[in-house]
């Protein structure tokens, strides 16, 4: 007998593993693996070998872990966006490995001492910086668009995949043979993705740095303009900013609650983490569905619910098995918001500014737990432990209540596809890639009808100009003729103008310029002109 139900039959393609059947995004998926076991390893090592110097110092792990994102991670976007990414991703590789080396070398001959590992840490914190908008711009070039989701959901799986085995498999080696090894390990974990990116061969079309004219500071301002221009990645950038620094409370206090309030040593650490691994890794099977159930912002909401329950356990419960039994969801919820966000980011920023656009995401992500740990550390050092998971799970909830106020933005209509539809313009001289600033105008005829819809939709054009190069933008009514509309906005150079052409526009903004465009006066056709400023002037960049 047939079914008489009306929904398709699943696509096994687009299973939540569908990314995996891609060669060589499954090698590097395994390789990271690998290399994320052996970073959750030398996490337990460094805090366990600082637990007995207070709980500000263990938190200063997390802090020595992150903060290099918050400084470096915007020049790291421009130099993803301006270098091979491949490149980059390899110097990261080999760096990371000489600096856990030192660790391990260090941790054997007992001259490890706080002030140098949490240095080590640091360095290695570059290290990952580095490697983060790189890492997460190439994701687009290994998997086809529409499983992007479906590949930073992976990219969570791995990480919790190797919570559930890092810190216990680091507890135990630390607890029999010494934080030496831990290092040990994670310095050879770097080899296999470094072995994977050296017989990965970029397709020729992609390999070329599209950012290469600019300067660092030109090229900072870009995608600084852009993500301030792009309501929608602002709006992922404001929830992250909103779940992180609560979420950070567990990950930053977990060492501390496991040896003074549940008497736990290091290996009973490392499960409690894996705890919280193994409910990332079974939660992923049920993402899926979650999302189907509840959209984006009810994933949103839940996990920031859910996280604040688990948050409440160990504060007022002081039973190992219940403590770890109630981590399992903190994986779940915590893998659930981070690939919501993540994908929600990535669908939104086209090619050219992705590393930078993802730059910021970082920051906000990194920075929020690298700034949040060593104020949890203060606050259980002042009003205890117990009470500080109790204030951070309060402002979990906190977030939870704000997702009707600030939801995500819907994403359906956003293609950040390049779009090179603009016609060459027929100047009378050829300008130079530096002469500039330019001054495009572009005259418009509106019927008296239309022109409050007219004027709406030009802020959106409004947006994509800014966007995409415009330092100043401006739309004006001509007071003798009320149908004749100017818009007028500057681009530093040349050069930045011609990248408006042919690279940076998308068939997003297409759309809005056509729906703009749509309401002119029957038989009319917008006047485009050029102007160069000949006053050599600074240009200054807002």
């Amino acid at each position: 007998m047939k079914s008489t139900s009306s929904s398709p039959a699943p696509d096994r393609t687009d299973s939540p593993w569908a990314p995996l059947a891609a060669r060589v995004f499954r090698a590097l998926w395994i390789a990271q693996l690998v290399s994320n076991i052996g970073s959750w390893m030398q996490t337990v090592g460094a805090q366990w070998l600082l637990v007995g110097h207070g709980a500000a110092l263990v938190t200063l792990v997390q802090t020595a872990s992150s903060l290099p994102v918050v400084l470096l991670a915007l020049p790291s976007g421009v130099i993803a966006d301006r270098l091979d990414r491949r490149s980059v991703l390899l110097a990261a590789q080999f760096a990371m490995l000489a600096v856990s080396g030192a660790l391990a070398v260090l941790a054997f001959t007992d001259a490890l001492s706080p002030t140098v590992l949490l240095a080590l840490t640091f360095l290695l914190g570059c290290g990952t910086a580095l490697m983060g908008p790189a890492w997460q711009a190439i994701q687009p070039e290994l998997v086809e668009r529409r499983r992007l989701g479906q590949a930073a959901a992976l990219g969570a799986v791995n990480m919790n995949l190797a919570r559930a085995v890092g810190p216990a498999l680091g507890g135990a080696v630390v607890a029999t043979a010494g934080a030496g090894w831990v290092f040990a390990f994670n310095a050879a974990s770097y080899l296999g993705i470094a072995a994977v990116l050296l017989m990965w061969r970029r397709p020729s079309e992609v390999s070329a740095p599209p950012a290469a004219h600019e300067g660092l500071l030109a090229a900072l301002h870009a995608g600084r303009r852009y993500v301030w221009n792009a309501p929608g990645v602002r709006r992922v950038l404001l929830r992250t900013l909103l779940f992180v620094p609560g979420g950070a409370a567990l990950w930053a206090l977990l060492p501390l609650t496991a040896s003074r309030s549940l008497g736990l040593g290091s290996g009973g650490y490392g499960l409690l983490l894996g705890a919280v691994g193994v409910g990332a890794v079974a939660g992923a099977f049920a993402l899926p569905r979650i999302r189907r159930t509840l959209g984006n912002n009810g994933t949103l909401a839940a996990g920031a619910v859910v996280f604040a329950g688990v948050l409440a356990v160990p504060a007022t419960v002081h039973v190992p098995w219940l403590v770890a039994l109630a981590l399992l969801p903190a994986g779940l919820a915590w893998i659930a918001v981070l690939s919501t966000l993540n994908a929600a980011v990535q669908t939104r920023l086209p090619g050219w500014v992705r590393a930078r656009g993802l730059a910021v995401y970082l920051l906000v992500f990194q920075g929020g737990q690298a700034l949040a740990a060593p104020l949890w550390g203060a606050v259980a050092d002042w009003l205890g432990l117990d009470a500080c998971l109790l204030i951070a799970g309060g402002t979990m909830l906190l977030s939870a209540a704000t997702v009707r106020r600030w939801p995500l933005r819907d994403a359906e209509g956003i293609n950040p596809t390049s779009s090179d539809h603009w016609p060459s313009p027929p100047l009378m001289f050829e300008p130079g890639e530096s002469d500039g600033p330019v001054l495009v105008s572009v005259v418009y005829r509106v019927p008296a009808e239309q022109q409050a819809l007219f004027t709406d939709r030009m802020h959106r054009v409004a947006r994509s100009r800014r966007r995409t190069g415009a330092l100043s933008w401006g739309l004006y009514q001509d007071g003798h003729d009320p149908e004749r509309f100017v818009e007028n906005y500057l681009v530093s150079s040349w050069a930045e103008h011609r990248a408006q052409h042919h690279v940076r526009l998308t068939a997003t903004d297409r759309r809005f310029e056509d729906e703009a465009r749509a309401l002119l006066a029957p038989g009319t056709a917008p006047e485009v002109t050029h102007a160069f400023d000949t006053s050599g002037g600074p240009v200054v960049l807002p």
